[in-house]
Formats: structure tokens, sequence, C-alpha cells
């Protein structure tokens, strides 16, 4: 008998993959990688060949889909608790760079001209829920 295999997800890159395949095979689930040492190649084929496939026996998709569904994608603060919007108190909560200000602009610029990596960004969090912008305090 032939064990068949069904994707469960998709990531645009291949340490995304890493990370729940750890988290997979920590629960017990083997995991297998599909296309990972493509897009580890040229990253820039990830959307062309549909991203790193991250498939799991069939017998084990159902498990699988539960651990990931409890997966929570959002930030938490340095205790792993859940950040909570200031202004509407949920926690759909994104970290993002951003470059408003002069300082984080020449740091950018310094970057592109001359490939180095950014010595100096300004992260700030947004609400999904309500869009809001903040810093964590």
């Amino acid at each position: 008998m032939s064990d068949t295999f069904k994707t469960i997800a998709r990531f645009q890159y291949s340490t995304e993959a890493q990370i729940i395949k750890g988290r997979l095979e920590f629960e017990g689930i083997q995991v297998f990688l599909f296309d990972n040492l493509t897009i580890d190649t040229d990253p820039l084929v990830s959307n062309a060949i549909g991203g790193v496939k991250l498939k799991v026996l069939s017998t084990d998709a159902l498990k699988a889909q539960h651990i990931l569904e409890s997966i929570n994608n959002y930030s938490v603060d340095e205790e792993g608790h859940a950040i909570n919007c200031p202004n509407c108190q949920g926690n759909h909560i994104e970290l993002f760079s951003t470059i408003k200000d002069a300082k984080s602009f020449f740091a950018f610029i310094f970057g592109v001209l001359f490939s180095a990596l950014p010595f100096y960004t300004r992260h700030k969090y947004t609400c999904e829920d309500c869009k809001t912008e903040f810093d964590l305090k």
C-alpha cells in the first residue's frame, strides 16, 4: 500500500516552511517540503512555481490542519502575550518597518546605494481591525 501526500500549506520562502515543519514534527507528524531547494536557489521563481509546498501523509492531514490553525500569526510581546491595539483592544497586530522620519529615510538610501543592510529602521505596529498605527511602549 502506498501512502499519498497532501499539500496543507504553501509558503513564499523556505524559512517560513521550516518553522512550521519543526512544529508539526514536534507533534509527531512526518512532513515533506517540495520545491524548497529551487526557491532557495532562486527566490524570484517562488510565485511562478507556487511556493514551497508543505506536504504530509494523507492520514495526518486533518491533524496537521488543526495544528496550523492553532498557530497565532500575530505579534506578541517579550513575554509571549498577544499585543492589543490601544484603540479597539483587538489582537490582530502586525509589526512593520517604516521610513517616515528623516533618519530612517537616509539609512534606507544609504543601504540602497551601497548595498548594505540598513543600520537604522523604525518599527511600528498596525492593527488589522481598525488600521491604527502605534508604537509599543
